[in-house]
């Protein structure tokens, strides 16, 4: 059995590396739409038997219950590797087999993205890691069985979940998947994500706020193949 486990924060405050962009209010719109895009395409994906939403906030809780997925409500509010090792713990305890994780803020997803994460890598390889587009994050994990590495996301995450796996002498599988690996932090990101130009929630939410004229100003990389 496996689930998709999605932790999901305040919007209130979220986002402040945005701040020269976007306005609080605005920013609350953005990280509402982009958790919206994120768990349509976890909702539609096949291969999971379910999405839990970790969270400790009523806003994120509704927009997960008005998708389908279930609400994981936490005792406290924490940071994520508190919040997925919550979910951990909830799949341990429902007999869930395999966690795959995911941030709320990857709005290039499309259900194809969760399901080439879902699928199963051969039984000797417990773990598979998805790095962020500079490969110092892990923007998805599949751990089978869910517990089977400790979790130490934030910076440079990637290399940590390496380290923490070979010294358990345990496998790794990485799958580079390109629109998993944009996470949405500093404006570079927001512009990298407007100018694929991706329907959905979020880029609704910056067509509405008269931000892609501007966003497309910015410099960029050379877009990835999609």
């Amino acid at each position: 059995m496996t689930y998709a486990v999605i932790p999901a924060k305040h919007f209130e405050g979220a986002k402040q590396r945005l701040s020269t962009l976007l306005k609080p209010h605005e920013r609350v719109q953005l990280a509402r739409a982009m958790l919206t895009d994120t768990l349509t395409a976890c909702c539609q994906a096949r291969g999971l038997d379910g999405v839990g939403v970790v969270t400790h906030h009523e806003a994120p809780a509704e927009i997960a219950a008005s998708l389908g997925a279930e609400v994981w409500w936490e005792p406290e509010a924490g940071g994520h590797s508190q919040a997925v090792a919550f979910g951990v713990q909830t799949c341990l305890k429902r007999g869930i087999d395999t966690l795959l994780t995911l941030p709320g803020d990857i709005p290039l997803i499309i259900p194809a993205d969760v399901e080439a994460m879902a699928r199963a890598a051969t039984p000797s390889v417990p773990i598979v890691l998805a790095p962020n587009r500079d490969a110092l994050g892990t923007n998805a994990m599949r751990l089978s069985p869910p517990d089977c590495l400790p979790l130490a996301f934030g910076h440079d995450s990637f290399e940590r979940h390496l380290s923490l796996a070979a010294e358990r002498q345990l496998a790794v599988e990485i799958r580079r998947l390109p629109r998993l690996a944009l996470d949405i932090d500093e404006p570079e990101d927001l512009a990298l994500f407007a100018a694929h130009h991706k329907a959905g929630h979020s880029f609704d939410v910056l067509a509405s706020l008269g931000l892609l004229e501007r966003l497309a100003s910015i410099p960029i990389p050379p877009l990835d193949e999609l």
